[in-house]
């Protein structure tokens, strides 16, 4: 079932906020619809936040799926009605269209069509750099966070979900470093890792790099940010912008150990779908 106003717009809106609105609400109100994915990402869903029937959601509870632009759909709904079904998993505009990653699509169906826990997240060679050891080997917190672009959008609005006790997790791409550093000093002003139980950091594909001035590195970046906070930081997981991506359901449970200098990252309960 494709949105009736799918492709209306040349532009970078899909089509008009009342016509991408109606689509969403109609694929909420379809008993056949048993999940929903963004097509792909860019920029948009921030604008229909105010609208949206969360009642309507809340009573009619679908599997969602996207990254990107999804973060800020995926933080109202939580914020909203307190739901779980959000994914940040691959898209068929993007990830399951063409030249598909085979660990990319098992670990997706894996993730939301079992009823057992998720267990242990798989980390390929490379994946997954201790950047801050912390001061405890074992931390358990809730999965918050996405874009840090498009989450940094959501500050000082009623969409903005609490941290609390949460192990916030962001990726880009292609964005300066000077950028980055500005979202994260948004962000820390604003508190939202105050009481952090760990960092998780994306693979921030492309944004190392600055052809316009001078710049720092993105790992002394991270260390400005989160070097003193005494929770383990992990860089380089394998969500978001990536090829070889997880699935991760929002606000799942995380249990995070360190074995040496490899983190083992786990969910241990089932998709609350």
């Amino acid at each position: 079932e494709m949105g009736k106003h799918l492709m209306d717009s040349p532009g970078y809106l899909a089509a008009p906020d009342k016509d991408r609105l109606a689509d969403l609400h109609a694929m909420f109100r379809m008993k056949r619809v048993k999940a929903i994915f963004f097509i792909r990402g860019g920029f948009g869903s921030i604008r229909l936040l105010d609208r949206i029937d969360y009642d309507l959601i809340r009573n009619n509870p679908k599997i969602i799926v996207g990254y990107s632009d999804a973060t800020a759909l995926f933080a109202a709904i939580h914020k909203q009605t307190g739901l779980s079904s959000c994914f940040f998993g691959p898209m068929p505009g993007v990830d399951l269209w063409d030249d598909v990653n085979h660990f990319t699509e098992e670990h997706f169906w894996r993730v939301v069509t079992s009823s057992k826990p998720i267990g242990e997240l798989p980390l390929g060679a490379g994946e997954g750099k201790l950047l801050v050891r912390g001061k405890s080997k074992e931390v358990q917190g809730t999965m918050l966070g996405g874009n840090l672009t498009v989450f940094s959008s959501l500050l000082g609005t009623p969409y903005q979900p609490s941290f609390r006790n949460a192990m916030p997790l962001f990726e880009e791409i292609e964005e300066k470093p000077r950028k980055i550093d500005a979202y994260f000093a948004q962000l820390r002003l604003a508190g939202l890792w105050k009481n952090a139980k760990a960092i998780l950091l994306g693979q921030f594909t492309n944004c190392n790099t600055d052809a316009d001035s001078p710049t720092r590195t993105l790992d002394g970046i991270f260390e400005d940010y989160f070097g003193k906070l005494g929770v383990p930081v992990i860089s380089n997981l394998p969500f978001g912008h990536e090829p070889r991506l997880w699935t991760l359901p929002l606000v799942a449970r995380i249990d995070l150990k360190i074995m040496g200098d490899r983190p083992i990252i786990s969910i241990p309960d089932a998709p609350l779908l």
